[in-house]
């Protein structure tokens, strides 16, 4: 296992690396992350960072949690920058982690910049992000070349918590042919309104994937005028992506999770003449 990380970067004192975890599995940590782990002296992480990845830090580490929850105490982020300066400051080797990638709604690029300002030396190491590996898990691809040619990632809140008005809704809905809500389950009803009212067809296509590429892994497949009424009655919880588009229909060949447990995946579900409604 050594000679993996033999010729990996030296993780120097005084410096600061912004890791993802990935969307939950341990299995799709990167190897950098994990030579980050056994290398660094404190790890400063996020509220979904699965305990096994924690637990194949080097011992002795010295863990902080940073968890940032919608509607639970959590830290401020400039508190969290501050404190990324101070250990570093201290000669630490500083392994920030978060769940995903870093920069991929996860304001890493907020902390990169407080770095650059106090001349601490960092390192990005990118992860899976839910918006890819989560929805793969789900058995949902985000592009397929008989579907679409692009595919949108977008917040389903602001640094506000409501839904970002700096979103020409109506645009994604005519342009956009699949669309990935990251943070949309609160505001799932609003979001599919203004789609809606933007030209999106109320069956639309859409999937919900809550705790994604974990255990206790849901898929509730709906459709956009269902969609926040469907996610309640079937009480499903954050964190959670959302996915809108024909690309959700693929899910029924897809699926192959299910499959493990017994699915009868169904060979060319883009044939089907329907759209999947099925939870």
């Amino acid at each position: 296992m050594d000679d993996l990380f033999a010729n990996m970067p030296v993780f120097a004192p005084g410096s600061v690396w912004l890791a993802g975890a990935g969307p939950g599995d341990p299995g799709l940590l990167s190897l950098l992350a994990l030579h980050g782990l056994r290398q660094a002296d404190v790890v400063v992480y996020d509220a979904l960072v699965d305990g096994r990845i924690l637990a194949m830090a080097r011992p002795g580490i010295l863990r902080e949690y940073a968890g940032k929850r919608g509607g639970k105490p959590s830290a401020k982020q400039r508190d969290i920058s501050l404190r990324l300066i101070e250990l570093a400051r201290e000669g630490k080797r500083v392994l920030r982690l978060k769940g995903g990638d870093p920069f991929v709604f996860g304001r890493g690029g907020e902390e990169a910049l407080a770095l650059v300002a106090a001349r601490i030396p960092f390192r990005i190491v990118p992860g899976i992000s839910a918006g890819i590996g989560g929805l793969a898990y789900a058995g949902i691809p985000v592009t397929h070349r008989d579907v679409n040619s692009a595919v949108t990632f977008v917040t389903g809140h602001d640094a506000s918590g409501l839904v970002p008005d700096s979103v020409d809704w109506q645009a994604l809905a005519k342009g956009a042919p699949v669309l990935v809500i990251y943070m949309a389950l609160k505001h799932l009803d609003q979001i599919a309104s203004r789609l809606m009212a933007g030209g999106k067809g109320p069956n639309e296509a859409v999937a919900i994937v809550s705790k994604a590429t974990m255990a206790d892994q849901r898929v509730l497949e709906t459709t956009l005028a269902n969609a926040a009424r469907d996610a309640e009655a079937a009480g499903i919880e954050p964190p959670a992506m959302v996915v809108i588009g024909d690309v959700v229909r693929l899910r029924a060949s897809l699926d192959w999770l299910g499959a493990l447990e017994g699915r009868q995946l169904i060979a060319d579900p883009l044939q089907l003449g329907g759209k999947s409604e099925s939870a």
